[in-house]
């Protein structure tokens, strides 16, 4: 039996949240199957919060819904990553040349804590870590711009790309250029200097784009198992219902052959 769905509405928005985060830091990869029962059992909802999580996150391109075959994360042709990582690189553009403009101190100061934070996790090997640094230090350079709009489609592309962990093998030397690009892009925009900080910028783009275009997309995965296992109460019933019925069955086919007989 489902799951009471009182108080899903409460709990939707979490479950929406913490799928997209696993499909976003790669927990989940890209062609993976998602099944609806193993994450209401992991959320400890019933199937109707999920499956709303999941239709939204196949209307933001993160899931993909095919009939009679379920849900699986969205896997991107080979191709298709470089051409997000452009829109990414033409969008984060136009939101520095205006947030150069805006930023203050405290923007600033967010930028440098998440720079700080990249040099570490590449230092320490942390992928999952230096992810998550450099969406910030994009995001700190990028917020400013008080651009809701525009800055809501940053976001979305981003969240398309991630999941591959374009910079999950860095070498020391690479991680080193591109700490470094990254420096020259927070003293432009310390100093305010809105050209300095576009060709640094562009620059940073050019990397990525180099190192995309030398990665296919990730093979597609597969059936994502529960991190919880489901109740044996219900595996229990569900076989004790089958199995009477199945006996019951029998037993009615062997006793109409009698009375034929």
């Amino acid at each position: 039996m489902e799951r009471s769905g009182a108080g899903d509405g409460a709990g939707a928005r979490p479950v929406l949240d913490a799928i997209r985060r696993d499909i976003v830091e790669g927990a989940v990869p890209p062609g993976s199957a998602l099944d609806v029962d193993a994450l209401a059992a992991e959320h400890d909802v019933s199937r109707i919060p999920v499956r709303e999580a999941l239709m939204t996150l196949v209307g933001e391109g993160l899931v993909e819904h095919r009939p009679r075959r379920g849900y699986t994360v969205t896997q991107l042709a080979d191709g298709e990553l470089a051409e997000l990582f452009g829109v990414r690189g033409a969008l984060e553009l136009a939101a520095l040349a205006v947030a150069v403009e805006r930023g203050g101190g405290e923007d600033v100061a967010a930028a440098a804590l998440a720079h700080e934070q990249l040099g570490r996790a590449a230092a320490e090997g942390d992928e999952r870590g230096y992810h998550r640094a450099s969406r910030a230090f994009h995001t700190a350079l990028t917020r400013p711009a008080g651009m809701p709009r525009l800055l809501a489609v940053f976001d979305r592309v981003w969240d398309l790309t991630d999941p591959y962990r374009p910079m999950g093998d860095l070498g020391a030397a690479e991680a080193a250029h591109l700490h470094a690009e990254h420096g020259a892009m927070l003293a432009a925009f310390a100093a305010r200097d809105a050209a300095a900080l576009l060709q640094a910028a562009a620059a940073h783009q050019d990397a990525l784009a180099r190192r995309v275009r030398a990665r296919p997309c990730a093979p597609r995965g597969s059936v994502v198992p529960p991190r919880r296992p489901r109740r044996r109460t219900s595996t229990s019933a569900t076989t004790s219902t089958t199995t009477s019925a199945t006996t019951s069955a029998t037993t009615s086919r062997t006793t109409s052959r009698g009375e034929d007989a």
